[in-house]
């Protein structure tokens, strides 16, 4: 076995201790269950100023108007709105980006894989907006329809994740594509059913800042800053066309080039030409400020690894962590601030609208998701995930009830010009996320066999 080679590698007295430090935290920051944990702290903040001395302040704070343009030419809108129709465009645009990639090389760019979280996901939003329609019918409350076919990916598999080894990965994976097809499902929602009246001259001027973006692939221009303005300028348009400006973000997401400016093969090729050249200018001296040749090279070295990587992959990976880590738990913060009064909770919860949305995430995720994904399965269909049971797959579909980010979302837009049913509704999906949540959790943790189990059951037979 060869000895390791040793490293003239400078590092500071402190530096080992910093990066002891730093890893973890790295490690953190990378987990979905961190960022289900900041959701979940954020709402609770929420929830405590909106139902505190501190409610005024609150409510002042995220109503306040920000004015952004030039004269003539101003988006006059609330923080909250901002943070909804601007803020959320981002996390739109992940949802976009991580759609496109599953589309192309992830679980659905193989049908045969594909088909079972795809009929998982659309039972998970039929069988909910049923029962929510069932309750409301055509009562004030008809237009949260779309509130309880939404799940909520970031805590639904952040609670899974809390079990580790208990469950399979391929469960996980499982979820992640189910949950996928689901976010798809209610971008199509939001922009079908939740439009207000049309702009058509808007709408004409997204269609054509869209086209030109899909040109740029055409033509191979890739200049982020150029890329940028086009997709601010198809934003302000979605905004005044009716759609719904998050939109925008998806639509942007899907002209993302997928394919790298240099190939795998050529990648190899140049790195190892640009490996020999590096190793050929070495002058005696380790640091790189003292041999401008050798560094000239080095950097030539980064830009070739920038170019191997597509744009979309790197725009995944670069956003991931502020829209886990910020935007989602600052429209936690500005969207889970529910008034709940003690004295009227009891009618709270037996309201039409509250029980629509617990009733469509508790029970019509489960029958939607585990009994179309059994029943696909039993008909030969589809396939289990290796490694699942049928018990598995109850359990997905009582996480799938974990609706919070996209549910508050719809109810927003449903409900926007009635307070009230807003905040019932809200009080629905928070009942029905944390619910889902435990039931979830405490059924794959002590029903379902572990990995380890079956391993040890399959060894005796």
């Amino acid at each position: 076995m060869a000895a390791k080679p040793k490293t003239n590698t400078y590092e500071s007295p402190l530096e080992k201790s910093f990066a002891k430090v730093v890893t973890p935290l790295e490690h953190f920051l990378h987990n979905e269950t961190a960022s289900g944990i900041l959701l979940m702290l954020a709402t609770v903040a929420a929830l405590i100023m909106a139902n505190s001395g501190l409610h005024h302040y609150y409510h002042d704070f995220f109503h306040a108007h920000i004015n952004i343009g030039i004269a003539g030419r101003e988006i006059d809108m609330t923080l909250h709105h901002w943070i909804n129709d601007g803020f959320m465009t981002f996390f739109f645009f992940v949802v976009g980006l991580e759609i496109k990639r599953e589309l192309l090389v992830g679980e659905l760019s193989d049908m045969k894989a594909a088909i079972l979280p795809i009929i998982a996901a659309a039972g998970g939003m039929i069988f909910p907006a049923a029962i929510y329609a069932v309750l409301n019918g055509e009562g004030p409350g008809a237009a949260g329809w779309g509130v309880p076919m939404a799940t909520d990916i970031a805590f639904a598999v952040g609670v899974m994740m809390l079990l580790g080894n208990q469950v399979p990965k391929t469960l996980i994976t499982f979820l992640l594509a189910l949950a996928i097809v689901d976010d798809l499902g209610a971008v199509l929602v939001i922009a079908i059913f939740y439009t207000e009246n049309l702009n058509l001259l808007a709408l004409a001027w997204a269609g054509g800042f869209f086209a030109l973006l899909i040109l740029f692939n055409i033509v191979g221009m890739r200049k982020s800053s150029i890329r940028l303005l086009v997709t601010i300028a198809l934003w302000v348009a979605m905004l005044n066309s009716g759609i719904h400006a998050t939109i925008a973000g998806v639509l942007a997401a899907f002209t993302v080039p997928c394919m790298p400016k240099v190939n795998a093969r050529d990648f190899s090729d140049k790195m190892r030409y640009l490996m020999d050249k590096f190793d050929r200018l070495y002058n005696g001296r380790s640091v790189l400020l003292n041999n401008d040749k050798q560094r000239a090279v080095a950097m030539t070295m980064e830009n070739v690894v920038r170019r191997v990587k597509s744009p979309l992959q790197s725009l995944e990976q670069t956003l991931h962590v502020p829209v886990a880590f910020l935007i989602l738990p600052v429209f936690a913060l500005a969207n889970a601030g529910v008034v709940i009064d003690p004295s009227t909770l009891g009618s709270v919860v037996t309201d039409p609208v509250a029980l629509g949305i617990m009733g469509g995430l508790i029970i019509g995720k489960i029958v939607g998701i585990s009994g179309l994904s059994l029943l696909a399965v039993k008909l030969g269909i589809g396939q289990l995930p290796a490694g699942c049971k049928p018990s598995h797959i109850i359990g997905v579909g009582m996480m799938g009830g974990i609706g919070f980010t996209m549910s508050i979302f719809i109810a927003e837009l449903g409900f926007r010009g009635s307070p009230e049913t807003l905040n019932i509704a809200k009080t629905g999906v928070l009942f029905a996320s944390i619910i889902a949540g435990v039931a979830g959790f405490l059924w794959l943790k002590y029903m379902t066999p572990s990995p380890e189990a079956q391993e040890e059951s399959t060894a005796h037979h």
